[in-house]
């Protein structure tokens, strides 16, 4: 299993999910530090892991990236790409170099790991590459312009991967497109916009979205939606547009971006950040954390109940 992306968010969640199941993966991303700890988490959970620095977005990598895949386990039977960068603020307050980088992560470098999969997918006849979308690739949303830009590209991209597909049997292009997700990419995208983004509820985990992802390696399918309001909006963008366009601005507003202000700044757009890189971005409360907590505090007053009675 390749995973690009795999430092944070989807894509880490993916990296555990697949480990916990003793799949052999290869770690890709553009942090060497938080890369180590990713492996560190899988070899735990017994699974076999190779880490390759990564940016997509350079010239070349992704095809070394391949090279080294190979190299270690022999070939590659599932790819997944989740890596992805996005920036908040108005199209024309937004610098260009900003908009095209998020572009080029999102959309060209999406192109470029399918260019590469696929090509060593049908000289193998099989294997499985899975792309994540969102479901800002069905709708549009304001002051996300560069990434709902994106992801429509990779919408029309994979569409017209899984009809060339066709063509090539045991070769499968999946789309996994989730809703609002509790991960860091709000917290460590661009900001032009003065107010710190964030996921719109209802919020969803990322261990959800990579459980979704597992489910397409075993059983693919063309797409898989994660949310549970997707359908809901994408009827509504496309049957009532013009009270859609009303309502879309001021929910984003309310529901999307937080009351913390921001200088301007261009997040994790061009260089990582590996002190905001996790699974979860704490939109949500860490439900199981805190279950083992009162289970422990649980068995703490217990212990201490019986030694009072002693």
């Amino acid at each position: 299993m390749v995973i690009t992306g795999a430092t944070s968010g989807i894509g880490r969640a993916a990296a555990r999910e697949f480990a916990g199941r003793g799949d052999r993966v290869v770690l890709a991303a553009r942090s060497p530090e938080t890369l180590a700890e990713v492996r560190a988490e899988c070899r735990a959970a017994g699974a076999r892991a190779l880490v390759v620095p990564t940016d997509v977005t350079e010239p070349g990598a992704v095809a070394r990236l391949a090279d080294a895949a190979e190299a270690e386990f022999g070939g590659i039977d599932v790819w997944v790409h989740t890596a992805a960068v996005m920036s908040y603020g108005r199209f024309d307050e937004t610098p260009a170099e900003v908009f095209e980088q998020v572009v080029r992560t999102d959309l060209l470098a999406s192109a470029e790991v399918a260019r590469v999969a696929l090509r060593r997918f049908r000289a193998a006849s099989a294997g499985t590459l899975i792309l994540t979308g969102s479901v800002l690739g069905h709708i549009t949303a304001p002051y996300m312009s560069g990434y709902v830009a994106a992801k429509w590209g990779l919408q029309g991209l994979a569409r017209a991967l899984q009809q060339e597909a066709r063509e090539t049997p045991g070769v499968r292009v999946c789309l996994v497109n989730p809703g609002s997700v509790d991960t860091p990419v709000y917290q460590q995208a661009a900001n032009y916009l003065g107010r710190i983004g964030r996921p719109p509820l209802p919020v969803t985990t990322p261990e959800r979205v990579a459980r979704a992802v597992a489910h397409c390696v075993d059983h693919p399918r063309r797409e898989i939606s994660v949310g549970r309001l997707n359908v809901l909006m994408r009827v509504g963008f496309t049957v009532l547009p013009g009270v859609y366009d009303v309502l879309v601005g001021p929910l984003m507003r309310l529901g999307g971006l937080t009351l913390r202000p921001v200088a301007p700044h261009d997040g994790v757009v061009f260089t990582p950040n590996p002190a905001g890189e996790a699974v979860r971005g704490g939109w949500l409360p860490d439900v199981s954390g805190m279950v083992r907590s009162l289970a422990g505090a649980g068995g703490t007053v217990g212990s201490a109940v019986l030694r009072r009675l002693r």
